[in-house]
């Protein structure tokens, strides 16, 4: 979801696994069903303004962008085939289907994405996203309000002919277009309602595999059936999905095995009790979770060595077996492993994990003497502040043990008090948007697999840099990346692996570890299709029950 999603913390539902049961539709036809569990509430259902994963994956399912990810593979969506490139990389033709069609039967044309795009840039839109359209020509100008938002370099040629003209080369531009903030939306619509699309689906229209209706922001579940109107519906096999929020593991167990929840996420004792049984299994995510320090709020945080020492106080390894239990492993740099390699397959963490793991390993003595001379430092023989998470009794375990972990850094030169917080999951993204949290424990999912997908984030002033963190050689690696190392596949890898290392030796942000999911799950469901983007892609799945 944050991104697509920032996540709700340890218990969020990153990849929604659709399985499948008997029904009957209003007519008494047997339809394909699923009941699935959800970690929270759907935060939007406004393409521009979503930002966690729950909304994400909402979307993925009722709106097609050109794109969309089969499994690894990038497939034509809204598209008929993959764009026309340009030789210098800046200039791509998108030819579109002229089948596609809106859930009201109006046609999907190359004006819905011009509109959407153009919106979501437009700084009265206020999305948390349009930093992600830097690059397109004109974005960066539009989004700090020096331009309008119709001078993005989007153009429809024709009906169904979008053109989009780049500033600069940008190696990861198709695999970042599946993110729901490139999805098409109909103007009539958003002017019709105003401040309130995307708050009911009433609201809206949908182009994707499934439409939703009878959905307010504050319903607890859900319903999605297959839309007679998108182009694939042949491949669209489950007809009905219908999502129910369950927080705690518990209680998601206990949903599966009466036969109320098809698929569910389990974690900690839950998923330590079941993981033998047929229905267990574990997917590794490309998501991380981590912690971010807001030095504006808590002086001390602008201390290196305090920063170090937090890291090193933590006992990852022990934490994910003793809280976690769900598969996920250790990280030492904030970008996920597996996801993204260079041209002799090696993994893009591989380096700096070597480079940097000294920051992350756990030594509580080297960490008790890091933290008394960083506060020598700053003056202060104390420092107080509050972590804050979210309100799923996964998230409540968590605060627990990084208290106590943390507070383990005092000694009689310097003192730790951590103060816990535990708020709903969309509170908890206000409160970080807004600035308004001392320490947090955060999560980030990549929209698509490229390490700038996670590193973007942190360069001074930008959009999800909650923490305020700053640093201008990690700005300058950022940027060459971007601009004059970004068609030079090893100057580019260089700039990204350094940025990385940088930013855990200088503990901008804490990493923590990387989420692996341990889901029950029918086990007559097949077909399932995880994206690089952290989005399943439910065109396609069966039921072979």
């Amino acid at each position: 979801m944050k991104k697509k999603i920032l996540m709700g913390v340890a218990a969020t539902t990153l990849t929604l696994i659709l399985a499948a049961c008997g029904g009957k539709s209003d007519s008494g036809k047997s339809v394909s069903s699923a009941r699935i569990m959800a970690s929270d509430i759907i935060n939007t259902m406004d393409p521009a303004l979503a930002t966690d994963v729950i909304s994400g994956q909402a979307m993925a399912n009722t709106y097609s962008g050109l794109y969309r990810f089969h499994g690894k593979k990038l497939e034509p969506d809204m598209a008929a085939k993959m764009a026309t490139v340009s030789k210098d990389q800046k200039t791509y033709t998108f030819h579109l289907r002229k089948d596609a069609k809106w859930s009201d039967g109006k046609k999907v044309t190359a004006k819905d994405f011009v509109f959407a795009w153009q919106r979501a840039t437009d700084p009265k839109t206020k999305s948390q996203y349009a930093y992600i359209f830097s690059g397109i020509e004109n974005a960066d100008a539009i989004t700090a309000g020096k331009k309008p938002a119709s001078s993005l370099g989007v153009k429809a040629l024709d009906d169904y002919t979008f053109q989009v003209k780049l500033e600069k080369a940008m190696p990861y531009f198709e695999k970042m277009i599946t993110l729901q903030t490139f999805d098409p939306v109909e103007k009539s619509q958003v002017e019709k309602y105003g401040d309130k699309y995307g708050t009911k689906s009433s609201t809206l229209t949908f182009n994707g595999p499934y439409v939703m209706k009878k959905w307010s922001g504050s319903d607890n579940t859900w319903t999605q059936t297959k839309n007679p109107n998108y182009w694939d519906k042949k491949n669209v096999h489950i007809e009905k999905l219908t999502y129910q929020v369950a927080k705690d593991p518990s209680t998601a167990l206990n949903l599966f095995q009466d036969g109320k929840l098809d698929d569910v996420v389990v974690s900690g004792n839950s998923a330590q009790q079941m993981k033998n049984d047929p229905a267990f299994n574990n997917r590794a995510q490309n998501a991380t979770y981590y912690l971010e320090l807001n030095a504006k709020r808590v002086p001390a945080f602008a201390n290196v060595k305090v920063r170090q020492a937090i890291s090193m106080a933590i006992n990852r390894k022990n934490f994910i077996k003793q809280v976690l239990g769900n598969g996920s492993v250790p990280i030492s740099t904030v970008v996920a492993t597996k996801m993204m390699y260079n041209d002799q397959g090696e993994d893009f963490t591989t380096a700096p994990d070597k480079k940097v793991g000294q920051y992350t390993d756990y030594d509580l003595a080297k960490a008790k003497k890091l933290f008394a001379e960083g506060m020598k430092e700053v003056g202060s023989k104390s420092v107080s502040y509050t972590l804050t998470s979210d309100d799923t009794a996964l998230a409540k375990s968590t605060l627990e043990y990084l208290q106590n972990a943390l507070e383990k850094l005092s000694t009689k030169d310097a003192k730790m008090t951590v103060n816990t917080k535990s708020v709903p999951f969309k509170t908890r993204l206000q409160l970080s948007a807004d600035r308004k949290s001392d320490m947090v424990v955060t999560a980030w999912s990549a929209d698509f697999p490229d390490a700038i997908s996670f590193l973007d984030m942190f360069t001074t002033g930008g959009a999800y840099n909650d923490g305020e963190w700053s640093n201008a050689t990690y700005d300058k690696l950022i940027n060459a990346s971007k601009t004059t190392d970004a068609t030079n596949t090893t100057k580019r890898w260089n700039d990204l692996q350094s940025a990385a290392e940088l930013l855990t030796q200088q503990a901008g942000v804490i990493p923590l570890y990387q989420l692996g999911e341990s889901h029950l799950t029918k086990t007559s469901i097949k077909g399932m299709e995880l994206g690089p983007n952290g989005m399943m892609n439910f065109v396609g799945a069966t039921n072979n029950k």
